[in-house]
């Protein structure tokens, strides 16, 4: 007789960086004896139920929630998926755990991206116990822990704003990050200000969860993460996703897999490759094409991921010089994980997103940092300053881009220091407080606290 399975239900905030993380936590869960189901607005569930792969359908349930956007739009501003959020999925949410076909008493938990923090409320109102995840590093998530601290000490008016320019020191063991460089300050005044109430109101509700997972590795800071709510706050990562997982790789746009040909005519370690992320175009215009030319100069081999509507800054005659050279590719979207583990690939030019960072760290890429937005300082910072597994990029200009991937390429300390910091944050060093067991021991609380009934464990 079949035992059914305690089903987890999990709501990731819709951008490529949140959901693929969270496909990553839900696949572990299930190979922990749990169903899992992700929720996701129409939009974002259209780009991914392209993939005919049935095998991850049987691990994953996708589902579809109605979102109110437009039929044509393919990449929703934060503001306006803010607006689906708020105002339109919670009610389908709702209808979704009122009228599936299985009994609401099977949804042991949900698990909820502190960014779509609209679903915790929601999750409440059934008496469903719910986890917090976080998918950036820890150091990240205190940062944004501090505001009341920040608020207190006059570092920021009730807006957000910066009152004082200069380093934030106050939260310990942290490397310093600048004022004008938190996580809101995107955009013009009206979006900053607007950006750090939606932060607000994420620290508002997720106060009295009781568990906040984090896509990062115990020990990746000093400082202590208990806090006067009893909250636990517990780095069950890297979730990494492996060659040997069972879940398909989802990716919102389509992949050129021609690049992966063209790395295999490449020499060890020649390759630079290039991706900014996937949500804005973040460099600006003048930055792209002096990166182009840079590039260019270099004549070192090249994949920059770039999608055509970013396109115009570049060159005259910039793509069909470097087509006819065969020293470099433009393509729209890549598979990055492929790229990053080919043996091809010497250094990786990053904006520091944590999923991009993670993969480098996973394959042992050298970085050169250009951060742009978000929680990319913090991570920046870490990479640079505390791993040292990588340089910041100060600008743009030709002998910027030379000198810093001579340095970083020839650097040989940067890659033993790689292949220490990959032994420690996968566990291989035989850590117990490892991200896996830490894991582990959040499912045997569930099971503890009569959550859910399991012979498994």
């Amino acid at each position: 007789m079949n035992m059914k399975k305690p089903i987890i239900v999990f709501v990731p905030y819709p951008a490529q960086g949140h959901v693929s993380p969270m496909q990553n936590l839900a696949s572990v869960f299930v190979s922990q004896g749990f169903e899992a189901v992700i929720v996701l607005p129409q939009h974002v569930h259209k780009k991914i139920n392209n993939n005919d792969d049935d095998d991850d359908d049987r691990i994953i349930k996708w589902v579809a929630l109605a979102d109110g956007m437009e039929e044509d739009s393919t990449t929703p501003d934060f503001f306006a998926i803010e607006s689906s959020m708020e105002s339109i999925m919670p009610n389908h949410f709702e209808e979704f755990l009122q009228n599936q076909n299985q009994n609401l008493d099977d949804v042991c938990l949900v698990v909820v991206d502190l960014l779509a923090s609209w679903a915790i409320q929601v999750a409440s109102k059934f008496g469903i116990p719910t986890a917090g995840f976080w998918p950036a590093m820890l150091a990240s998530y205190l940062l944004i822990a501090s505001i009341p601290q920040m608020l207190r000490t006059g570092l920021i008016s009730d807006t957000g704003l910066p009152q004082h320019e200069g380093k934030i020191t106050f939260v310990p063991a942290l490397p310093v990050v600048s004022t004008e460089d938190l996580p809101w300050l995107i955009g013009t005044i009206g979006a900053r200000k607007a950006r750090f109430k939606f932060w607000m109101r994420t620290l508002e509700r997720s106060r009295n969860l009781k568990w906040i997972l984090v896509n990062s590795f115990p020990n990746e800071t000093k400082v202590s993460i208990s806090n006067s709510h009893s909250q636990s706050v517990l780095p069950i990562g890297p979730i990494c996703s492996r060659p040997n997982d069972f879940t398909k790789t989802l990716s919102f746009w389509e992949q050129d897999l021609s690049c992966l040909k063209w790395l295999s005519n490449q020499k060890t370690n020649s390759v630079v490759y290039v991706s900014f992320g996937s949500w804005v175009n973040p460099i600006g215009e003048s930055n792209l094409k002096n990166l182009a030319l840079a590039l260019e100069a270099t004549m070192r081999p090249f994949i920059w991921v770039l999608r055509s509507s970013w396109r115009q800054g570049l060159p005259i005659g910039f793509l069909e010089r470097i087509f006819k050279q065969g020293k470099g590719l433009v393509v729209s979207w890549a598979p990055q994980k492929e790229i990053l583990e080919h043996n091809s690939v010497g250094c990786f030019i990053t904006h520091c997103g944590w999923n991009s960072t993670l993969e480098a760290l996973q394959f042992q890429k050298k970085l050169l940092c250009y951060p742009v937005a978000g929680d990319q300082f913090v991570n920046c910072a870490y990479i640079v300053e505390v791993w040292r597994v990588g340089l910041r990029l100060n600008g743009f200009g030709e002998r910027d881009v030379e000198e810093g991937l001579a340095k970083v390429i020839e650097d040989k300390e940067i890659g033993r220091r790689l292949m220490t910091l990959y032994e420690r944050i996968m566990g291989i060093q035989g850590d117990n407080k490892s991200g896996p067991f830490l894991l582990k021991s959040f499912v045997e609380q569930l099971a503890q606290e009569n959550i859910y009934h399991s012979s498994k464990f």
